[in-house]
């Protein structure tokens, strides 16, 4: 990934490489550069955490500045850890989220797709032939309810998208070193994937370690998604960058991820 600093109090955020030159505008954004105070400092975009809801919204406006979007046109949906994708087609009139969902697919130029995240992991999506984008939000539920692989069919029945020519991007979440998990979430993993191995890792008090990263990129590569970059940062130790549910123990903010198609 490629990190862009502007100028001193301005967003931070990343961008996927292979996506350098390609004709959309993208971002994961990190918490800082925002006017949020602590613990949500500083560019928390989440509106459900505790935060003055004044500073959320200035956030979002920094948020959609940096990329020079137009906020007021953002579609976003209301995140439940399901595995359900919706077709953005204009923002919802007096309502700021389109539904309950954890995923977003459009291509409409110019229409911002906008999740919020805090350890889950952001799947980003475009599809250069058909010039459509996606959005996805994906935790231990997600993943093993397929959430990427929801945006990723959604891209096929509403816009003819084919998985070979989907570029999909994994991108900051809690690494694989710091997701405990119980027994009920191994059991889903296996029952999803048909096998733990490489998804995951025990250490020697006999503890349970879920590699998120790894479950959504052998989902994708199994629907025939070839190309897919992964981040590899994890929130969970780098909170001087982003928000961590885990890490901070629930009292944290959200860093927001954005896309938007620009002309061919």
């Amino acid at each position: 990934m490629i990190r862009i600093e502007t100028t001193a109090n301005e967003p931070v955020y990343y961008q996927f490489e292979f996506w350098e030159a390609a004709p959309i505008k993208h971002g994961v954004f990190t918490r800082l550069g925002g006017v949020s105070q602590a613990p949500w400092d500083s560019l928390n975009v989440g509106g459900t955490v505790g935060d003055d809801l004044a500073h959320v919204a200035q956030n979002h406006e920094r948020m959609y500045a940096a990329l020079g979007l137009d906020g007021a046109q953002a579609c976003t949906v209301w995140q439940v850890h399901s595995a359900d994708t919706v077709v953005a087609n204009n923002p919802m009139p007096n309502r700021k989220w389109l539904a309950r969902a954890d995923g977003i697919v459009t291509n409409k130029i110019g229409l911002p797709l906008a999740m919020r995240f805090a350890d889950c992991v952001p799947i980003l999506f475009y599809d250069p032939v058909q010039h459509v984008i996606g959005l996805a939000h994906a935790g231990w539920r997600g993943t093993v309810q397929g959430a990427a692989l929801s945006t990723l069919y959604a891209m096929r029945d509403a816009y003819g998208s084919k998985p070979a020519d989907v570029m999909a991007a994994i991108g900051p979440s809690i690494g694989p070193e710091q997701y405990q998990v119980g027994p009920e979430v191994v059991e889903a993993v296996e029952a999803h994937f048909g096998s733990t191995d490489g998804l995951i890792q025990w250490a020697d008090d006999g503890s349970a370690y879920f590699n998120l990263w790894e479950g959504n990129r052998l989902a994708l590569a199994r629907a025939g998604v070839e190309q897919i970059e992964v981040a590899g940062i994890c929130t969970a130790q780098n909170t001087h960058e982003f928000f961590s549910h885990r890490a901070e123990k629930g009292r944290t903010g959200r860093f927001g991820a954005l896309m938007a198609l620009t002309e061919n």
